[in-house]
């Protein structure tokens, strides 16, 4: 029923209520005079800090493996979790073909390259699209191919605000897409509800002042060995005697191998150097400043790139988490996002009730983990001794479930033949007798630790299972519900072969008397104290 709802209000909501699109449709960066995604991308290979950041990180991202989830239980229950690793109840789907098309998404692909190019794409230009291929006998995708952002344009739609897509081949072969042949990645664009930015976007005046000081640093050595300057005569000069002169000078002086050689001008010329030399333009610093904008728009921190100046360990390590829970983590928040909105509803009704997930990609502290433990196991220790069931305690702080022993077992059960060490001033006392009282005592202690017993309805129609097993005590939930699935219904019970259902169950049993308890410990101690003085 949920699902019919969820279908007839997606199809409601597919028509926007106000226009996102115009008459005509034009990239914002291109209506502004901005560049196109090409000169984005071409910063890839034009900036060597650009090229460490994005391949960094693209690298990162597709290297996290992924696992199909069905999102409630199999019995259809509800159940809700404190959020822990440890408390997931998740069932992973270990054959699904969405799994299979996203790790092998195309023959001459496989899942790392296709998110690596399809991630640097997306830090590039803001976007990232993938075409989903189809085959005619199958009503589901059978793979992935990932293209070039310039080349692909959403095309708007004034009534359904996506009308589909266009994509240019490299000979200029224009292909429609409707829109569920194509997944879109972006990042935000407050000017383009279309189109993503990115953060080369904000960055590009930066990173061509970078190429272009290299470049002028380049050129010096190859076309002069001194910064320019002018050459001044009294005279205009014929053509002839122009080229002569440009000709020789270019032959005497230009060039590595012609540095600081001596120049002799004729005829009254007369060398005007330039007022700015190479030590003014500081291009070294100008580089430096380049590159640290560059990381602030990745919010890259320097030491992850291998940027060792200024970095001790203990920011080496705050850049690492930083990495890892801040850039990794969101976006693969952001492919995880897309990919349960987008491409799992291709594959139809096999694709509802799952979702994609990633594995975690912080790097366990070993440190911070050990002081949540005793945090958790400090928080645990005090709502137990507030009176709140165990078992309930470790599943609300996070910590898995174990067997909780009261606190009068926690000294082993006596072995036959050990004797009972005398209290000071008292004399010594032989070990209590199988039938003593104080052997009644210690008994009666250790049945008291079961904190779970079994209750049969006892009347004519009680099977004799339920009967014999009525009050069998169990130490905690685990084993009690090992013979009552769910807390009622004994396994053993033979009267669904007369038409009758079980209706026996497990109850939680009473804190123990204080007074059994006090004394059971005493006698234990005692106990304990003769048997290490004996040996």
């Amino acid at each position: 029923m949920s699902s019919l709802i969820g279908k007839v209000l997606a199809k409601a909501n597919s028509a926007p209520p106000v226009p996102f699109a115009g008459r005509g449709f034009l990239r914002q960066s291109m209506m502004d005079g901005g560049a196109d995604p090409t000169s984005y991308m071409r910063a890839y290979g034009a900036s060597g800090t650009v090229f460490s950041i994005v391949s960094m990180l693209a690298r990162q991202t597709a290297k996290k493996q992924w696992h199909l989830f069905r999102q409630q239980p199999q019995d259809g229950r509800r159940r809700y979790t404190t959020g822990d690793k440890g408390s997931d109840e998740r069932v992973e789907v270990v054959k699904h073909l969405a799994i299979d098309v996203w790790k092998r998404p195309n023959p001459f692909m496989s899942g790392f390259q296709l998110r690596e190019i399809a991630q640097t794409y997306l830090d590039l230009t803001g976007e990232s699209y993938l075409v989903v291929q189809r085959d005619s006998r199958a009503t589901f995708p059978t793979g992935l191919w990932p293209v070039r952002p310039d080349r692909i344009d959403p095309i708007p739609s004034r009534d359904d605000y996506l009308a589909g897509y266009v994509y240019r081949g490299p000979s200029g072969e224009a292909v429609p897409l409707q829109p569920n042949e194509v997944i879109q990645i972006k990042y935000p664009n407050p000017f383009d509800p279309y189109h993503g930015l990115g953060p080369i976007q904000a960055i590009l005046v930066d990173i061509d002042a970078a190429r272009y000081s290299a470049q002028w640093n380049r050129n010096f050595f190859l076309n002069s060995a001194t910064p320019g300057g002018v050459i001044q005569v009294d005279k205009r000069l014929s053509d002839d005697e122009w080229n002569e002169f440009t000709t020789r000078w270019r032959e005497t002086h230009r060039g590595l191998g012609a540095a600081h050689r001596v120049a002799v001008l004729e005829q009254g010329a007369q060398w005007v150097p330039n007022a700015m030399t190479i030590r003014d333009m500081d291009f070294g610093n100008l580089r430096e400043v380049s590159r640290d904008v560059i990381r602030e728009a990745f919010a890259m921190h320097k030491a992850i790139l291998g940027t060792s100046d200024d970095v001790n360990r203990a920011n080496s390590v705050t850049a690492q988490e930083h990495f890892e829970s801040f850039l990794l983590t969101d976006r693969l928040d952001r492919w995880r996002d897309t990919l349960n909105c987008n491409f799992l509803p291709l594959f139809g009704s096999t694709g509802e009730g799952v979702e994609l997930d990633y594995e975690d990609p912080v790097t366990s502290n070993r440190e911070a983990d050990a002081l949540e433990l005793q945090s958790k196991a400090a928080a645990a220790k005090t709502l137990v001794d507030a009176g709140y069931e165990p078992h309930a305690v470790l599943e609300t702080v996070g910590l898995p479930d174990m067997d909780v022993v009261e606190k009068a077992t926690q000294t082993p059960a006596l072995p036959p033949g050990w004797v009972t060490a005398p209290a000071p001033g008292e004399e010594e006392t032989a070990p209590a007798a199988p039938g003593s009282a104080a052997a009644a005592l210690l008994r009666e202690g250790i049945d008291n630790a079961q904190r779970w017993v079994a209750v049969a309805h006892l009347d004519d129609n009680t099977c004799q299972p339920c009967r014999d097993n009525d009050g069998k005590t169990y130490k905690n939930r685990e084993q009690a519900y090992r013979d009552y699935p769910n807390g009622q219904g004994f396994k053993d019970c033979i009267g669904a072969e007369y038409g009758k259902a079980c209706r026996c169950k497990v109850v939680k049993r009473r804190k123990d008397n204080d007074e059994t308890n006090d004394a059971l410990e005493a006698l234990m101690a005692r106990q304990l104290a003769w048997n290490r003085a004996g040996a």
